[in-house]
């Protein structure tokens, strides 16, 4: 039996789960809010008890964590997320190893994803493959040489700190960077500011008549919403533009792409591909596959399973 722990800011899941010939079987989940106003060894502790009790009595072979960076993978330690106020310096592979006795590894949430969509999802049976997570933020988790690439400090894979323009939405604390243009927060930037341009032209945008967000965006888009595509468009383009960088210097056979892009497919992949068939080199674009994530909402699952199988 293999045993997750899946750490966010506003909740948590234990996992148990069997390995099988394709992959995995989840077995049973616990999962409860984070409580951020007790100690983190207190939350731990909760986990472990949670995890006691899905396991039964039996022994897990090894445990996985997936929790919001930054981290120390080697050191198993935590160290000050900014979305787990109070975490410093957490030592929880420690705590988790002295209670169970058996191998535990830790990786931040977009690596443990990589892992997911490289052992069970997308990019199944790949050697070199990137994963985006393409959410609130965008981070990426790398695969290369059929191993997982986490760089000298684990911050390999900040792709979205890379600037695409002068200026633009801000992510990552640059405006203008691949997050600001491409995360679920960037998309909404975007559309406050075509929104407030097409006012002045004496057009109101259909998601401009309530919160603006990438799902209120894509809604309007889908129904036509001129201002609404021009925002995807413009996504899409820039999305071009960072996988061309990603294909150029990492080579991939695939790149695989999560919840906004999985989403909004259809909005995105025609500009998208014209940028990187205009970017990149051809004979690296021609041998990458540009792929939706398919584990969908059960990604954080088999996040924290996949990092339990990590190789020691």
């Amino acid at each position: 039996m293999l045993l997750g722990f899946d750490i966010g800011g506003t909740k948590c899941a234990v996992v148990t789960a069997e390995a099988v010939d394709s992959g995995i079987e989840i077995i049973a989940k616990e999962k409860f809010p984070t409580d951020l106003s007790v100690k983190p060894e207190e939350m731990i502790n909760r986990l472990i008890a949670s995890a006691d009790k899905l396991c039964g009595g039996e022994k897990p072979e090894r445990i996985g964590i997936s929790c919001g960076g930054p981290l120390n993978s080697e050191t198993g330690i935590i160290m000050s997320p900014p979305n787990l106020t109070g975490w410093d310096n957490v030592p929880i592979v420690k705590i988790v190893k002295a209670h169970f006795g058996v191998p535990v590894h830790l990786q931040n949430d977009a690596n443990a994803c990589a892992v997911a969509e490289w052992k069970f999802g997308a990019g199944k049976n790949s050697k070199n493959m990137v994963f985006l997570t393409f959410g609130t933020g965008l981070g990426a988790g790398l695969i290369l040489n059929g191993r997982l690439y986490s760089g000298t400090n684990d911050n390999a894979g900040e792709v979205g700190h890379i600037r695409l323009e002068d200026s633009g939405p801000e992510g990552f604390g640059k405006s203008g960077s691949f997050e600001g243009f491409c995360s679920g927060g960037g998309i909404a930037q975007l559309g406050e500011l075509y929104a407030e341009a097409a006012k002045k032209k004496g057009v109101t945008p259909i998601f401009a008549n309530g919160e603006i967000t990438a799902k209120t965006i894509a809604e309007a888009a889908r129904k036509g919403d001129e201002t609404a595509l021009m925002v995807y468009k413009t996504c899409g383009e820039k999305l071009g533009k960072g996988l061309s960088v990603i294909i150029d210097i990492l080579n991939p056979e695939k790149i695989v792409i999560g919840s906004v892009f999985a989403h909004a497919h259809d909005l995105l992949w025609k500009y998208t591909k014209e940028v990187i068939d205009k970017e990149s080199l051809s004979l690296s674009a021609s041998v990458c596959e540009v792929v939706p994530a398919s584990l969908g909402e059960h990604i954080g699952d088999y996040a924290a399973i996949g990092v339990a199988l990590l190789e020691d």
